[in-house]
């Protein structure tokens, strides 16, 4: 940060923040904390208890972590571990019992591209989004591990230990590619139907117009579909498409395929550089006046002091038996300090964050009643919520419907 750029600027630019909810929190040892709940982790309340506390902070959005295997400490393999939390419900199913019971926030659940079915993924983000009246999203996932594409036996993946194995980041490629062409789609699918397709006339007898509906006669190297949905086009006409990247290849499928891509930057000097590397890639994917937002992801272990922040983070790290690392920046601090890091990397051109809660039970309402209020108070996060979707949250318009814009063209 320059010398002329305080933390505590109001003129900065209004941040968006989410959270990302992962069981009982990202720290493995996260169950074993009084307030963690581990016996209410497959209940609806619990889910939308968390769900309520991130629309009391008035956050832009939740994202639910999802998986086609059992969670494990290891990249590419099961690590066989029973003193972690293992096991999940199905992240669209919770995102669709929840969205109902909130008002504001936005709901994106995980999909897993990779062994999930395009046609299927549309019609149920699409439910999402009437469910939720127009808050819904997704984040695309890829995976490459050999346990997870055993259960379809529908292709198969290297067999590596390591993820610096070529072998590896050639199969990466290969799914991310197959992932850019699903989230394609997924978009032409909910573009099928126009949107005054319905009639509804009991008058007339007429319930569809059937020229409004349309193929989308999909043909690539992964996937071949003829369309129309059997879903009518949702409410924000395309919900929010959201992915988390690492590396040039990921930055890629953001770049082409998303509206928020999630990035993990370490400092202000390598979320500059991402940033960069985005918006070019953008450019690339012929989308440079299109807004996509970049936000950074970090784990947090929030408390009222530095000490008993970096305390707890220890007592977690000797419960688990080793030091916690992750892909993403790890914070261990007091909101304050929490709230001048995120302003110096949104200097860097993030335009928001998705937080990992250590521990959901503590450390997301240390984000809702803690950060936010510090933030608001900077001038520099909503003091309430502007819009009645996720979209509008984010300054993303309602897009035309690529269909029915070809058909007022044809017919002019």
């Amino acid at each position: 940060m320059s010398a002329s750029a305080s933390p505590h600027s109001s003129s900065s630019a209004p941040l968006h923040l989410a959270v990302a909810l992962d069981g009982a929190g990202w720290h493995p040892a996260a169950w074993r904390e009084p307030v963690a709940r581990p016996g209410e982790l497959f209940t609806a309340r619990y889910w939308a208890d968390l769900v309520a506390e991130a629309e009391r902070g008035l956050l832009d959005f939740v994202t639910i972590e999802d998986g086609l295997g059992l969670q494990s400490s290891h990249p590419l393999e099961q690590d066989g571990r029973t003193d972690q939390v293992r096991g999940r419900l199905d992240a669209v199913l919770i995102a669709a019992r929840v969205a109902p019971l909130s008002r504001h926030i936005g709901v994106v659940p995980t999909v897993v591209a990779t062994h999930t079915e395009p046609f299927h993924i549309s019609k149920a983000i699409a439910t999402l989004d009437y469910v939720s009246t127009g808050r819904a999203g997704l984040r695309v996932q890829i995976t490459a591990r050999q346990n997870e594409t055993a259960h379809f036996g529908r292709r198969s993946v290297p067999d590596v230990a390591s993820v610096t194995d070529p072998r590896a980041w050639e199969s990466a490629a290969a799914l991310f590619d197959e992932a850019a062409d699903y989230v394609e789609v997924v978009r032409r699918l909910w573009d099928s139907w126009e949107d005054d397709a319905e009639i509804r006339s009991t008058a007339t007898g007429r319930f569809v117009d059937r020229e409004k509906l349309h193929y989308i006669d999909f043909e690539g190297p992964h996937f071949s579909v003829k369309g129309p949905s059997i879903t009518p086009r949702p409410p924000q006409g395309q919900p929010v498409v959201t992915a988390l990247a690492h590396a040039t290849v990921p930055y890629r499928l953001v770049a082409r395929s998303a509206d928020v891509g999630y990035v993990t930057p370490h400092d202000a000097a390598q979320a500059r550089a991402i940033v960069e590397e985005i918006r070019a890639e953008q450019s690339a994917a012929g989308r440079a006046g299109e807004l996509l937002h970049v936000f950074g992801d970090l784990v947090v272990f929030l408390d009222e002091t530095p000490e008993a922040a970096a305390a707890r983070r220890e007592r977690l790290d000797a419960l688990a038996g080793y030091e916690y690392t992750s892909d993403a920046r790890i914070f261990a601090g007091t909101p304050g300090q929490l709230a001048d890091l995120l302003q110096e990397l949104a200097s860097a051109g993030l335009s928001g964050f998705r937080l990992r809660p250590a521990v959901a039970g503590h450390d997301l309402p240390a984000i809702t009643q803690g950060l936010v209020p510090e933030l608001q108070r900077r001038g520099v996060f909503r003091q309430a919520y502007e819009a009645d979707t996720l979209r509008g949250l984010l300054g993303l318009g309602r897009p035309a419907n690529r269909y029915a814009t070809a058909t007022a063209s044809v017919s002019a």
